[in-house]
């Protein structure tokens, strides 16, 4: 029997390659002789760009694992990592402007990217030529521009003034002054990778809240986003632009601007283009069963998110599906098992592998 086990993290607690072997060491319990392949997930939230450097690893490049000192989203003093394979860089945007770091000074309204776009800015100086981004995770809401405030640009009101850092200011957004870009930074290929559809208002209206808006902020960052739609000439419409704060937006308009077309700039979904990296969907299609598990299994999972790849791969291939989570809210066609939530993680996930196999 051959056993694909493909999990996300469980946030706060355990990476995809822990939960993964975890699993796989519950399966072995109960089916010693299968053939068990791990291969951690991730949908471009966090631990996006470890999964990624690993598969490039796994393929025989040369992987650097990189630390330098930036800023968090609310602008103190933090270290953040990226990993350079060849003259690719991927970085995870919640490495610098993660959520978690900040959780207990959230600032809505003046988080910002800043210190992702000192990453990306360190990374063309190290020979990278495209930027793979995982957008998930993030504690700002400010259309990208703290990147690109980083890189050299301003964001100016109608009198000419510079606007103060983060989202809420946006609302005055008149112009994007370029006189001091970091051409050649800017003119990096870039790959986002959402793992959200939302749109911009939805940066605000959906995923505000989570970031500490409440009431009239999340009106005032939503009219933000629009504003920066208007400046930039994004669609206000488009799937994926909500994701980390609206960051594609700001990213969008940098590519457009300078090779003016669309061509250097992709916005995908995370778990899709994680999945091909990982040639997932050969893998699954030969396989007797596939477990993934996430921290929570809920209506949000199947849209983008790396269970829902994981499920429509499956589907597509008549594979089996087990999955494992902290908690279920939302019913799915699949063998289900939930943590005990008793002893250290690793118990819990390898009990709840040999629960699954156990169903079969």
């Amino acid at each position: 029997m051959h056993i694909v086990v493909a999990p996300d993290s469980f946030k706060g607690t355990a990476s995809a390659p822990e939960a993964a072997a975890a699993i796989a060491m519950g399966v072995r319990q109960v089916l010693p002789e299968a053939t068990v392949t791990t291969l951690p997930m991730a949908d471009g939230g966090e631990g996006t760009a470890a999964v990624l450097a690993q598969a490039a690893a796994a393929g025989g490049q040369s992987v650097e694992n990189i630390t330098l000192p930036t800023t968090d989203a609310i602008g103190r003093l933090t270290q953040a990592s990226y990993a350079l394979a060849g003259t690719t860089a991927f970085i995870d945007v919640a490495s610098a402007t993660g959520l978690p770091a900040v959780q207990d000074s959230l600032d809505p309204l003046h988080a910002d990217s800043y210190g992702t776009g000192v990453l990306i800015a360190d990374a063309e100086t190290r020979g990278a030529t495209s930027i793979v981004l995982g957008l998930g995770g993030t504690a700002s809401i400010d259309a990208g521009m703290g990147i690109l405030t980083a890189l050299g640009a301003a964001a100016h009101d109608a009198r000419g003034y510079a606007l103060p850092k983060g989202g809420a200011p946006l609302v005055q957004l008149d112009h994007i002054d370029t006189a001091q870009l970091n051409i050649k930074a800017g003119m990096l290929d870039f790959t986002l990778l959402a793992d959200t559809r939302a749109t911009p208002v939805q940066a605000a209206t959906m995923y505000g809240p989570q970031k500490g808006a409440q009431g009239e902020q999340v009106a005032l960052l939503a009219g933000a986003m629009l504003q920066t739609c208007e400046v930039t000439g994004a669609d206000a419409d488009s799937e994926y632009f909500g994701a980390a704060g609206g960051l594609p937006i700001g990213l969008h308009w940098l590519s457009r601007t300078l090779w003016g077309s669309d061509e250097h700039i992709r916005v995908l979904s995370g778990g899709a283009h994680v999945a091909t990296a990982l040639g997932l969907p050969e893998k699954i299609s030969s396989a007797d069963l596939v477990i993934t598990g996430e921290g929570r299994f809920d209506e949000q999972s199947l849209t983008g998110k790396a269970v829902g790849t994981i499920a429509g791969l499956a589907q597509d291939a008549g594979t089996p599906m087990g999955i494992i989570a902290g908690s279920f809210e939302h019913d799915m066609d699949a063998y289900c098992a939930s943590l005990s939530q008793e002893g250290p993680l690793a118990q819990q996930l390898a009990a709840a592998a040999r629960d699954i196999v156990k169903q079969l």
